[in-house]
């Protein structure tokens, strides 16, 4: 646990340097009122551990991780606007703070900053463009033509969710220098572990209590989501084993990875299987 602690703390403090420098004072304040609000940090953690993994540095990776995290706060920026959701982790969401311009405008400053973050190698910023275009296109998807099957579930979830943690672990490889074949597995493995995280996202909420989850829950229902649990018959527990399976599905893939550091794979074993027993 110190050395999963030990780089959450590289990486939230690379994290405040980035937003103190942010230009002008009233976007940093805005920055920060978003991105240090507190959250799991489960992407630019899954970045450095991908990268220790594979033989490289923790501290060659933190800057694609702090990245990757602020493009993930970009877009909860806007989710928090569709779904006129005003609390996120605990706090008042960008647009009920600050209005809905100036919720748009922070967005779009975590964007630049996480850019600027990856324009130190030209495959970090494809790797987070493709990435970026999944997500749009399960964006646009989940407001014009909502799945009602699972299959186009997990294709949403995909997009959604998963196009974004393959990014963070591909970034991770790229950080220490890694074959094609090393990329593309731990973005398998990071892929599947992002869509098990979406699900467990909708079982909690349709299952758990406003307060210990941090934000509102039966969302989901209200705003009409495609949600596993709503757009299928399956219970809440049956949801919960298609995350599960999802979850197996990674560590195999993680398995196909010749690891160089045994610690940091095993927290990526560990965090397949914490994102579907999490409760929050």
């Amino acid at each position: 646990m110190e050395l999963l602690e030990r780089r959450q703390a590289l990486i939230e403090e690379r994290l405040v340097d980035v937003i103190d420098d942010v230009e002008p004072e009233m976007l940093r304040e805005e920055v920060r009122h978003v991105a240090l609000s507190g959250g799991k940090r489960v992407r630019p953690t899954i970045t450095v551990l991908a990268c220790e993994t594979v033989g490289g540095d923790a501290e060659d990776a933190v800057d694609f991780g702090v990245g990757i995290e602020l493009v993930h706060s970009a877009s909860l920026v806007v989710d928090d606007i569709i779904d006129r959701s005003e609390l996120r982790r605990g706090t008042t969401s960008a647009w009920t703070e600050y209005g809905h311009g100036p919720a748009i405008v922070t967005s779009d400053g975590l964007l630049g900053e996480a850019f600027a973050l990856f324009s130190a190698d030209p495959r970090a910023t494809q790797v987070v463009a493709e990435a970026m275009v999944e997500l749009g296109i399960g964006e646009a998807t989940e407001l014009t033509a909502q799945p009602t099957t699972e299959d186009e579930y997990m294709t949403l979830a995909r997009r959604k969710t998963g196009a974004l943690f393959r990014a963070a672990a591909e970034l991770g490889a790229i950080a220490a220098d890694s074959d094609g074949f090393t990329v593309e597995a731990l973005g398998n493995y990071a892929e599947r572990v992002g869509v098990a995280f979406q699900i467990r996202d909708d079982v909690l909420d349709a299952v758990a209590d406003p307060e210990d989850l941090g934000k509102p829950t039966g969302h989901d229902a209200e705003m009409d989501r495609p949600s596993l649990v709503q757009i299928t018959d399956l219970s809440p527990e049956a949801a919960n084993e298609r995350a599960r399976t999802e979850a197996d599905r990674a560590i195999d893939a993680l398995e196909t990875v010749d690891a160089v550091d045994a610690a940091a794979r095993n927290y990526l074993l560990e965090l397949a299987e914490f994102v579907v027993e999490r409760e929050r």
